[in-house]
């Protein structure tokens, strides 16, 4: 047995940050059962030192892997073993393709809080069968945001090493999304192609797509990050089915944007806009993929989101009571 204590990044969001403890509790949950496979006992909250800490038991030696999945907790700051009344620093191995600051110099109004949307991409990748692990051995994988404001999820990718692609009906948000992107890219020197292209047939706003393909001289490892300027319901237009590994969203939820399944009909939950995505969003994915999202209680109740999702064949990976 080996009894680990994990230091978890204080928060500048001082809500998020009071929270912080219970939902790495709940990350840690998911990624034993669907990664490291129940290795994880006794996890709780404790105060060492007088600082907090959550503190878990391990059924088996801390190897590599164990610590390469732990390093990867949204929010971890350092991992510790405890030796008697001693704790021994971890090296931990983050996974860093790209530099982290890509998920923290934008700053706006309606911002999705970084360290949520990264556990919101672990949950998603700990879900599908074997995609965490191809994430970390730098392999390709696909993730999805189907609603993806100004890229907060698609940079997280860009940080992991994936292929990213987001859709978004808010022209101003796409608009400066690509233009950071870019500036970003040619930033920190990264080669990068751009290719866009805009679909008219049959449609009453025309929708855009903008491609960006970076990376070094070794064509394997170039990556994709895709915007696309069109109606998340609409998504089977523009992606072929099949063709997602993890699909990570901070659903509309009513205070800075609105939901809507139909042009000029906005309202404040996202249950109509669900019902009439869900379909297309798990068509887009492959058998097995893995899905997170995030939303406000207030105006939908977990039961209610629970329903849609089951209701359009998606199933459950956590218990009720989560």
């Amino acid at each position: 047995m080996t009894r680990c204590a994990l230091l978890l990044r204080p928060s500048a969001n001082r809500v998020y940050g009071a929270s912080a403890p219970a939902l790495a509790l709940a990350e840690l949950s998911v990624l034993d059962d669907h990664v490291l496979g129940g290795v994880v006992t006794e996890p709780a909250v404790a105060r060492i030192g007088g600082v907090p800490y959550l503190v878990i038991e391990l059924g088996a030696p801390l190897d590599r892997r164990t610590v390469e999945v732990l390093s990867n907790l949204s929010g971890l700051h350092a991992l510790f073993e405890v030796q008697g009344d001693l704790l021994r620093p971890v090296e931990v191995a983050p996974l860093r393709r790209q530099d982290e600051d890509v998920t923290t110099i934008q700053r706006y109004v309606g911002k999705t809080n970084e360290a949520l949307t990264h556990l919101l991409v672990n949950l998603a990748l700990a879900a599908g069968p074997g995609a965490f692990d191809r994430a970390l051995a730098g392999e390709a994988v696909r993730l999805l945001d189907p609603a993806c404001g100004r890229g907060t999820t698609l940079n997280r990718a860009i940080v992991y090493g994936l292929d990213a692609v987001g859709v978004e009906h808010d022209k101003r948000a796409v608009e400066a999304y690509e233009t950071f992107l870019l500036a970003w890219l040619k930033d920190k020197r990264l080669k990068h192609q751009v290719a866009r292209e805009r679909h008219r047939k049959g449609r009453a706003t025309p929708a855009s797509r903008c491609t960006v393909t970076y990376g070094g001289k070794d064509r394997a490892a170039h990556r994709v990050v895709e915007v696309i300027h069109a109606d998340a319901v609409q998504i089977r237009d523009h992606l072929p089915a099949r063709s997602v590994d993890a699909l990570a969203c901070d659903l509309p939820y009513g205070v800075q944007h609105g939901a809507s399944p139909a042009p000029g009909a906005v309202r404040r939950s996202p249950a109509e806009l669900l019902d009439a995505a869900l379909p297309a969003w798990r068509d887009v994915l492959r058998p097995g993929a893995g899905a997170a999202f995030a939303w406000n209680l207030r105006t939908l109740p977990r039961s209610d989101l629970v329903g849609l999702l089951e209701g359009h064949g998606f199933e459950l990976c956590v218990p009720p009571e989560d």
